[in-house]
């Protein structure tokens, strides 16, 4: 049998245990639009905390965040990944438990855009329709770059067109999600996290062993100016964006500064947590807020070792295959190539199928939630404020396939490459809801229009800094170079404040719903 048709059938065991998963939980995921989109709040801790991880890395975390190691060297790798490891656990510290308690007081709310419109008790649905017309927006881009991971997975593995491969994987997703909701989603989930924190840590122990310990590594890129360092970054000398080699040597020119301003805009990675609706929905499902404590322990102990992990394993990659990668879009198959050399192919296989699985974990959230801003949120919300529960689903059914295929067109570049297309959702996500969410839940003198216009000043700063201060700036002010989500959440914040400021105080009757919650 050839390597690649073991490789294969290991692929295709694991998917069959994903989609057994998804049938086991079709019935009772039908059965109304709360077990669909939230699984009626009935999350483990341990379930939750993995699955809320899990669907957050993604296969960003097994391709995305190495292929930035190995291409700039250890720095700008460590401190995003110092920078979310913060983010997590104060997520999870302070965020998770009021949210879970504020979103079932608050109108028994099920999405992001159902517990923003009902927390501030609005008639027009204003708020609701701003939030579910963001999360429709940067969830088909961060859909786009989990159908990207599986495009560059198995063309990687098997060689067959980038293309065709991304789309079969994109109808698997949309399939399972279809099918199971929620719970399915999130069980997944809980087995993907397992098999991403096996794969990952596995195959960093054997890379650093073959490469003969961390002294062999170092010794190995110590000639690669900035690899190593913490304060400054290594230069690919590129033409035309392709690294270039000579004598089966890298070339690289002078490192660049790291300095104190570029730590702090990569350590505002961080920030993007407080707004991403994929790990606040699994807040909100858990089955009771004195079970978050169990889950926040969890939950960063996996990120801590998952997160270096993945940064060892860039650096320890380009110790062992200097010269095998030399675009930025390529070194993001670093952990492919790696898998396939150390394991026989079955286990490469199931490897193969731990990042495929990381993918499914993201996209079948990412696409839920995209489909319940639109069929909760607008369709119910708005435009059709009497459809029943089954209308409510088939919608879901029907906005799961529109987004799939916008995301599908944003993937179609195979020269795409995670990390940016990732780094730009997570700025949206984390600009447009991470203010509010915080003020809403901490601040009661927080109002509508404070809220209005944090999300459309976050939201749109992101487009503005990202798309045209960043490019045409940058240059002659380094301070343009900093990553949107930066100066994005820092303006929402300062809007919010100012605005629910001068604007009339909250009712009485949200000031008691807010003192309550508060109390629990």
């Amino acid at each position: 049998m050839s390597d690649n048709t073991q490789i294969l059938l290991a692929t295709i065991l694991y998917i069959s245990i994903v989609i057994g998963i998804g049938v086991k939980y079709a019935k009772q995921a039908n059965e109304s639009s709360d077990n669909y989109l939230i699984g009626g709040r009935s999350l483990g801790p341990w379930v939750t905390a993995m699955a809320a991880e899990a669907s957050d890395m993604s296969g960003w975390l097994l391709m995305g965040l190495p292929g930035v190691a190995y291409w700039l060297g250890l720095a700008d790798a460590f401190w995003t990944a110092v920078g979310l490891l913060i983010g997590t656990y104060i997520n999870w510290l302070i965020v998770a438990r009021r949210i879970r308690n504020y979103s079932q007081v608050a109108n028994d709310s099920i999405t992001i855009p159902d517990f923003i419109s009902n927390r501030f008790k609005e008639n027009k649905k204003v708020l609701m329709t701003i939030a579910a017309l963001f999360i429709l927006i940067f969830f088909s881009v961060y859909a786009a770059s989990c159908f990207v991971v599986v495009g560059k997975l198995f063309n990687g593995i098997f060689g067959v067109n980038y293309q065709l491969l991304m789309i079969i994987g994109a109808i698997f997703v949309v399939a399972y999600t279809f099918v199971g909701g929620f719970l399915a989603e999130s069980v997944s989930d809980f087995m993907q996290g397992i098999v991403m924190f096996i794969t990952l840590t596995l195959v960093t122990f054997l890379a650093v062993r073959s490469a003969g310990g961390f002294s062999a590594i170092v010794e190995n890129v110590r000639n690669f100016p900035g690899f190593m360092e913490f304060f400054g970054m290594a230069t690919p000398e590129t033409v035309k964006d392709v690294q270039q080699v000579v004598d089966n040597v890298p070339q690289f020119s002078a490192a660049r500064t790291y300095g104190v301003l570029t730590i702090i805009s990569t350590l505002s990675w961080g920030l993007g947590y407080f707004g991403m609706p994929q790990v606040l929905t699994k807040f909100m499902a858990i089955r009771s807020a004195d079970e978050v404590k169990v889950s926040r322990r969890v939950a960063v102990v996996w990120v801590i070792i998952s997160l270096f992990a993945a940064v060892i394993l860039g650096v320890v990659g380009r110790a062992l295959y200097p010269t095998e990668f030399t675009t930025l879009a390529a070194a993001e198959n670093i952990f492919v190539h790696m898998s396939t050399s150390f394991f026989p192919p079955f286990l490469a296989g199931i490897v193969s199928a731990g990042i495929l699985a990381a993918t499914i974990s993201s996209s079948d959230s990412y696409l839920l939630i995209a489909s319940s801003a639109f069929s909760k949120n607008i369709y119910q919300g708005i435009l059709k404020k009497d459809a029943t529960d089954k209308q409510v689903l088939k919608m879901s059914h029907v906005a799961l396939i529109i987004v799939s295929i916008i995301a599908v067109i944003i993937a179609f570049d195979d020269n795409s490459v995670i990390f940016s297309i990732v780094s730009f959702a997570w700025a949206g996500f984390g600009a447009t809801f991470g203010p509010l969410i915080l003020f809403a839940l901490f601040w009661k003198r927080t109002t509508r229009a404070g809220a209005i216009a944090g999300m459309l000043v976050g939201g749109g700063m992101v487009f503005l800094w990202k798309l045209v201060l960043n490019p045409l700036l940058s240059e002659q002010i380094p301070a343009f170079g900093i990553y949107e989500l930066l100066p994005a959440f820092l303006l929402s914040t300062i809007v919010i404040f100012i605005v629910s400021k001068i604007t009339t105080a909250p009712s009485d009757e949200i000031v008691a719903e807010f003192e309550k919650v508060k109390s629990m």
